[in-house]
């Protein structure tokens, strides 16, 4: 073989290695975490046993995936199945109690063991956390120790303070400039929290050293706490704010911003997060039993007329 053909061949193998490392999921579903009903929902719509609040269906969708519920209080051959069917998981915020047997906590921490197994074993498994689910990942990292802090940070639109190395995070290391400059200077992420995250707290629970903090704020009484995190080890991400909220939630009263800045920083972590899940190549076995798991299936109900904050919302039996 010349030297010329020699040099071809080994360019052709270089090409083809980037493409086999390349692929992308261009038809990524995402997992949605159920959970029990709210006091105010339970009053309003007897009879349900979970929800997901339809914003985060519409977050997901709106950067290009598609959508199945996860139910909470199955056994663990279910989550291993779902997940080896779907591209990620999308813990949402909410009120559920973490103590509740086979609730929201329980499932998302067999959730979590399933997508560490598969991360271990070389399979790219992503979640994406928001507010109740931020505190849900540190929580069952540090194996249900109990470090939240009591806090005061609800309906609170803030900029983010940035940690000194969050650009070497895999979570805003690709974020433009525009970006990061709305996210520093302008309110636009929307907390609606009365638990915190703190520095202190990841240091009593000993899992300082499985996160990477990458921004803080501080709550109305000056309270400083973790606002947006990514774990070292594991592509698991969470933010304490509602970036789901700016886009598709108009409840009045609580301070949810929806200018062209907050909306293209919402749509920043959309996209983020569903670029994570393109790196997945998990299929459902079939496309009928696809079908028959997404969320299509499933009516979603006007909740903001009835005075429920959330403007609509997936009630489940």
């Amino acid at each position: 073989m010349s030297i010329i053909k020699s040099i071809l061949f080994i360019l052709s193998i270089i090409v083809l290695d980037s493409s086999i490392a390349t692929v992308v999921n261009n038809r990524p579903i995402i997992g949605v975490l159920t959970q029990e009903l709210s006091p105010l929902l339970r009053s309003k719509y007897n009879g349900y046993r979970s929800f997901i609040v339809a914003s985060y269906v519409k977050f997901l969708e709106g950067a290009g995936a598609r959508v199945v519920p996860i139910w909470i209080g199955r056994n663990d051959n279910y989550y291993t199945d779902i997940m080896s069917q779907i591209n990620g998981v999308l813990w949402p915020g909410g009120g559920s109690s973490f103590d509740k047997v086979y609730g929201y906590a329980d499932t998302g921490e067999r959730i979590y063991k399933i997508a560490k197994r598969m991360n271990d074993e070389g399979d790219y498994f992503p979640i994406f956390s928001i507010c109740l689910g931020f505190e849900l990942l540190t929580y069952v990292t540090a194996n249900r120790s109990k470090h939240r802090k009591v806090c005061e940070a609800e309906g609170l639109a803030l900029p983010l303070e940035f940690t000194s190395d969050y650009q070497r995070s895999v979570m805003f290391r690709n974020a433009s400039d525009e970006i990061i400059n709305i996210l520093r200077s302008n309110n636009v992420t929307m907390n609606s929290h009365t638990y915190c995250i703190t520095m202190k707290a990841l240091q009593t629970a000993h899992i300082a050293d499985k996160f990477h903090v990458l921004s803080l704020n501080r709550d109305v009484n000056g309270i400083e706490f973790i606002s947006s995190l990514e774990s070292i080890d594991y592509p698991f991400f969470g933010v304490q704010f509602h970036p789901e909220k700016n886009l598709y939630e108009w409840a009045i009263g609580y301070h949810i911003p929806h200018s062209k800045s907050a909306a293209l920083v919402s749509q920043y972590f959309a996209n983020f997060f569903v670029d994570e899940a393109r790196k997945n190549q998990h299929a459902f076995r079939s496309k009928e039993i696809e079908f028959a798991k997404l969320i299509y299936n499933y009516p979603v109900t006007y909740t903001a007329s009835k005075n429920v904050r959330y403007m609509q919302t997936y009630l489940f039996d």
